[in-house]
């Protein structure tokens, strides 16, 4: 079964979600003459398959596993590839992996003679909840994750669920995260399914996953549809920001782990500091940080992360790309479904959030 969710933007697409949904790809890129696939090398065997189902010549892209992909180096070493396989603006790019390659591939399409049809083909849970839907796509620097990329919006998305069956637990619950957070900013019902059996969640072909990840791509959907280039928070109501409910934070984690966390771990630590600060600024209550603590953590995703660290976490936070004019913002909640920017919340306040986000 595969149900499509709708992305109606300028350029309007297709999230085709369920088993089977890579086998769309052939009537996707039917007419053109050369199609590159972006993936890492531990799905060669997978790239390779789907080459053979389509009518065109195909240019094998492979690429560094999760993060280390999406360095400049690798966008070059992919450009030149492009270049020696003489792709024209008539070809195609298909991104086939997690939200790093599919956010690589992305880029490589959009940027490649100034942009290219491009298809995504993510094979993470994270990456079929978050990356692949809402057309960012970018590489990292030292200086701090995405800051590079470009606004490139695919011609469909196919979220292959067959893809999960092997997944390890921990990058299930790397999705886990982003389906909980669209949860708490747009989707009650989400948040009771994690509630009401957490477990069943774990079970890629089951009904349970099937709904939460279908719910999950409709909030993204609707969000992105109305502010794709996540300009509608700059005139002060929310629109795109809302998704970077607990990213201001979670991505500084990431930073300081060196990438060797997981996006959606990240993203638990800093929904939970983000609940917490909504109390803290006299939001949000007490049970509000509770059904946090309790959702994420019943799916096995950290709740806290290291006492001592905020200096180093606050110095990543300024690079964050929420910043505006030197004034750090937090997308917040004053309960579910119901957001608010906090724009250069006191820095003692934010310290002894942290100081509570850390304890035992």
């Amino acid at each position: 079964m595969t149900t499509t969710v709708r992305v109606a933007t300028a350029q309007p697409y297709d999230v085709v979600v369920g088993a089977g949904a890579r086998h769309r790809l052939a009537e996707l890129v039917r007419g053109c003459a050369r199609v590159a696939i972006v993936h890492p090398d531990v799905l060669t065997e997978h790239a390779r398959a789907m080459a053979g189902t389509l009518d065109a010549a195909v240019t094998f892209l492979p690429v560094p596993d999760a993060e280390s992909a999406k360095t400049p180096g690798v966008l070059a070493d992919c450009w030149n590839l492009l270049a020696a396989d003489g792709f024209t603006r008539s070809d195609a790019v298909v991104g086939l992996g997690g939200g790093a390659t599919t956010d690589l591939a992305g880029f490589v399409a959009a940027s490649w003679l100034r942009g290219v049809r491009y298809v995504s083909v993510p094979t993470t849970l994270l990456a079929m909840v978050d990356a692949a839907v809402g057309g960012k796509t970018g590489i990292n620097l030292p200086a701090g994750k995405n800051l590079v990329g470009a606004f490139w919006e695919p011609v469909a998305v196919l979220a292959d669920l067959d893809f999960l069956a092997t997944l390890p637990v921990d990058d299930l619950r790397g999705g886990f995260a982003e389906m909980i957070k669209h949860g708490f900013i747009a989707d009650p019902r989400t948040l009771e399914l994690f509630e009401d059996d957490p477990a069943a969640m774990l079970d890629p072909a089951g009904p349970a996953l099937h709904d939460a990840v279908v719910r999950s791509m409709e909030v993204k959907a609707s969000v992105v549809a109305g502010d794709l280039r996540e300009r509608t928070s700059t005139t002060g109501a929310l629109g795109r920001e809302l998704l970077n409910y607990g990213h201001t934070l979670g991505h500084a984690v990431e930073r300081r782990e060196r990438y060797t966390m997981r996006h959606g771990h990240a993203v638990s630590i800093g929904a939970v500091f983000a609940a917490l600060l909504s109390r803290n600024l006299g939001h949000a209550d007490d049970a509000f940080v509770a059904r946090h603590r309790t959702i994420f953590s019943s799916v096995g995703l950290p709740i806290r992360y290291v006492p001592g660290a905020w200096d180093d976490l606050r110095a990543t936070m300024n690079l964050d790309k929420k910043t505006r004019g030197g004034s750090l913002r937090f997308v917040l909640l004053d309960a579910v479904g119901v957001p608010f920017i906090a724009e250069a919340p006191d820095e003692g306040l934010l310290r002894t959030t942290y100081e509570e986000l850390s304890e035992d």
